[in-house]
């Protein structure tokens, strides 16, 4: 196996099998190498569609001549033992009824440690079409939970500290849809059948106002 560098000709490599529609996986067994490091490539280099191999090679020895050393990390982490993290992570938000797609797009910005991606990122690190990227953020910015900056002539996806908070002001708005309309239909309904509706209605009303109170605590209160 060659050494840690990418060679010129490796990016070659990379750019000719992206050309013919190659698999990611597919890439690094002919260059012998990690999945990861060709993933990784990609990414920082403009994408699978914008991927050149002489720019990625000039763009990275410009980045090594500005790269000041620092300390380096006590326990640095494999990649398979991130990816199989975001792995966990995203069908942990699966189960709790984050469509799957999007919830791969969260775990990819939340273990990020700028919190942001381009799409062209996120197309090569989830290995997804652009469409699913593209529908994937669309719901996440509806929903408030991440936000569009621009980058020169990109834009980032960005996840930020603040994210808990929204989710949970998320969680509050669809407690006060399930206490309006159980409300509605104990108005119209006798018995035990507007019993049962009320009782719903009464607790979904109390719990978003414990959970509003909760949420503005911590905002006040929550370390910065």
């Amino acid at each position: 196996m060659p050494g840690n560098r990418l060679t010129r000709d490796e990016r070659g490599q990379i750019a000719s099998g992206l050309a013919a529609g190659l698999a990611y996986a597919e890439i690094a067994r002919r260059m012998d190498r990690p999945k990861s490091t060709v993933i990784r490539e990609v990414a920082r280099n403009g994408g699978a569609h914008g991927y050149r191999a002489d720019q990625a090679q000039q763009a990275t020895r410009w980045r090594a001549r500005r790269r000041k050393p620092g300390p380096a990390p006590e326990k640095p982490q494999p990649p398979e033992t991130l990816r199989d993290f975001e792995t966990e992570f995203a069908e942990t938000m699966a189960a709790t009824g984050v469509p799957a797609m999007m919830a791969r797009v969260l775990a990819c910005l939340f273990t990020a440690d700028s919190g942001g991606a381009t799409a062209a990122e996120l197309v090569a690190g989830l290995e997804v079409s652009p469409a699913s990227v593209s529908k994937a953020v669309g719901w996440l910015e509806q929903r408030g939970l991440i936000t569009r900056e621009r980058d020169g002539r990109r834009q980032r996806y960005v996840i930020d500290d603040d994210f808990g908070y929204r989710a949970w002001q998320t969680s509050l708005e669809a407690m006060t849809q399930w206490a309006e309309v159980t409300r509605r239909g104990a108005a119209l309904l006798d018995g035990p059948a507007g019993a049962r509706l009320d009782a719903t209605s009464r607790f979904f009303r109390h719990l978003r106002e414990d959970m509003g109170e909760a949420a503005e605590h911590w905002r006040r209160t929550g370390p910065r």
